[in-house]
């Protein structure tokens, strides 16, 4: 009798839990983002640095190292403009394509989270709510790993010395910002596997 005395509690409990979480879900998945959104303030103020580049400090002056080249190599810093005028567009829109990503992934876990927070108080489904809680939170903190990734092209591209060639100056600004957009590209990845979330 005592036994199923206990079965009655435990399962009272149980179904007291999941009913406060999952009316509650809305404020949880908030506080989880507002702790993400605090770290990302709190890192903003640390990290600093601009992406501006100053191309007359850098390479010098242009227009006399322009009227020193030869024919050919003007044409070949033509077709070097031309092809980067072709894909830093590409590369800003696989940027903003990570940002918004993000804010539409955020937007899904928050709709669906009722689901995975009804399961943590069973024993066969916990799972499902401690790996969704596990992605939220990871979510939440891959705002921090983007900020990190800005901060490091910030300061690559502040570091750009090229003794004085345009070539040398303009791939590098390339590749940094190549560089920078397949980073945004891993910071979920990255995100998701320190939390071991799947």
């Amino acid at each position: 009798m005592d036994f199923e005395t206990f079965a009655i509690y435990k399962w009272i409990l149980k179904a007291f839990v999941a009913v406060y979480l999952v009316t509650h879900t809305f404020d949880i998945t908030m506080a989880i983002f507002e702790m993400g959104q605090n770290v990302v303030q709190q890192s903003a103020g640390i990290i600093t640095g601009t992406t501006s580049l100053d191309f007359a400090a850098v390479i010098g002056d242009v227009s006399t190292q322009l009227e020193a080249m030869e024919l050919g190599e003007l044409f070949g810093l033509l077709v070097e403009t031309m092809l980067l005028k072709l894909t830093m567009p590409i590369l800003s829109f696989c940027i903003m394509l990570v940002l918004v990503g993000r804010m539409i992934e955020i937007y899904i876990y928050c709709s669906i989270g009722a689901i995975p927070f009804a399961t943590m108080t069973n024993r066969e489904w916990g799972q499902m709510g401690n790996n969704y809680l596990r992605g939220l939170v990871a979510l939440g903190l891959q705002g921090f790993f983007i900020m990190i990734c800005v901060a490091i092209y910030a300061v690559l591209i502040g570091q750009i010395t090229t003794g004085g060639s345009i070539h040398v100056a303009i791939w590098q600004c390339a590749g940094y910002t190549v560089l920078l957009c397949f980073s945004l590209f891993k910071t979920g990845a990255v995100s998701r596997s320190i939390f071991n979330a799947h």
